[in-house]
Formats: C-alpha cells, structure tokens, sequence
C-alpha cells in the first residue's frame, strides 16, 4: 500500500528528537539510545504509533523502539508521541537518551545493521502485511522463516504477533513451531478471550468496533528462554 505523503512530514522528520536520523551513530550499540540497563522492546512496523506510545506511557520501565520503514508513517508515529513529555529533557549529555522511545527508519532486513546480540528483549509484530493474494508472497511476511533466522541470530527471545488475517496467522503459528520456538497464549479471537492487558493499535480498534476476531500469539526463542517455558 503507497502511502500519500503529507506537508509536515518532513520538518517532522528533521526536528522531531525522538526520531534517530543517523542509524550508523548506533550500529551495534543500541541501548546507547537510553543510557541505562532496562530492557528494550522493540515494535517492527509501528504504523501511526498508537500501540508503542501507549506501551512507553504505561511502563517506564521499558525502553521501546518504534521500527518503520515508510518516512512518513515514521513521521505520524513520532508525531503522536510528543504528549509523554519532552524528550529532550534528560540528566544526559549524549543527545540519543530520551526518555524511554524512540523511532527509526529501518527495513525488518536490515535489522542486524544496528542491533547486536541480546539488544532486544521482545518483538511487537502488530498488523503486518499478510502478502496473502499470491503465494509467492509468502516470503515477504514478517514471520516467514528467513526473517524468523534474523530473529533467532540476534538472539530475540519473544515475538508477540497481531493480526486480523487468518491466513498470515495460520502460516505464523505453523512458521514459528516448525523453526522448534515455543507458542503460547494462541488466541483466534483476543476481545472475546480472557488476556489481560492488551494495548490496541488504531487499526485494530476499527476492527474491535465491528466485532471482528483478532488473532494473537506469543513465540518463545527456545535456544534462549528459560527452560521453565520450554514443553
């Protein structure tokens, strides 16, 4: 889907200190961005940022990183962020820590360009493309085997996958336990189930609002978690 772009997305873009313009400053050394020990959390495809600003809000705990690659939806989502605060305010010098979100550009294949071993905590994966209109697509998808690789070289141990398209799920489920990770809370319709806790995204309260079935998992490295998890 082409993306209109829009007047201010580019001031947005050069002006907005939550956004990291110079991805090669922390190639390799991504907590930096923070300048503390708490774990980082990372949303690969943030859409307009309703789901990771939320997240941000309610856990100060948490580092969170916003991962897009359409400038201008990085843009919107760096632009929702601005009501937790001024990030600029910070006991630093370093002018990357601020406060506990931040956004990138940057394609889910490049992921190993910037982050290291053990950077990420826990993948947010919230309403990706199902590229489910050609079979040959399949490879595009998020969860697809050769991304899953990614995930496991960088030593990810959580995936938390969304979605509203049954088949994206369904391959998802079979993707993820054929590459032997561990799958729990499988839910085919998350409002209707008895989680707690969960963050909407703006696409997916169009879909609460018309009752449609939203389907949710949880993927658990198992070369890294901690064996209580693992069956």
């Amino acid at each position: 889907m082409r993306v209109r772009k829009k007047k201010w997305a580019e001031n947005e873009l050069l002006t907005n200190p939550r956004i990291i313009r110079d991805i090669s400053a922390i190639s390799g050394k991504a907590p930096a961005c923070f300048g503390n020990g708490k774990p980082i959390h990372a949303e690969l495809g943030c859409g307009k940022g309703q789901f990771i600003a939320l997240s941000a809000k309610k856990n100060a705990d948490i580092n969170y990183i916003g991962i897009e690659r359409d400038p201008t939806i990085l843009a919107a989502a760096a632009r929702l962020s601005a009501d937790l605060g001024d990030p600029s305010a910070s006991d630093h010098d370093d002018p990357f820590i601020i406060g506990n979100l931040v956004f990138m550009e940057l394609d889910a294949r490049d992921l190993e360009s910037v982050f290291s071993l053990g950077d990420i905590k826990r993948l947010y994966i919230n309403f990706c493309d199902p590229w489910h209109r050609k079979k040959k697509w399949a490879k595009r998808r998020l969860t697809h085997e050769n991304f899953i690789v990614i995930y496991e070289r960088l030593q990810i141990p959580e995936v938390y996958l969304k979605t509203d398209n049954r088949v994206l799920f369904d391959f998802s489920v079979e993707s993820f336990a054929s590459k032997g990770w561990v799958l729990r809370n499988i839910s085919y319709d998350l409002h209707q189930s008895a989680y707690v806790g969960n963050i909407m995204t703006e696409y997916e309260e169009k879909f609460a609002s018309q009752n449609l079935p939203i389907y949710r998992l949880e993927a658990y490295n198992a070369s890294v978690i901690d064996t209580a998890l693992k069956p």
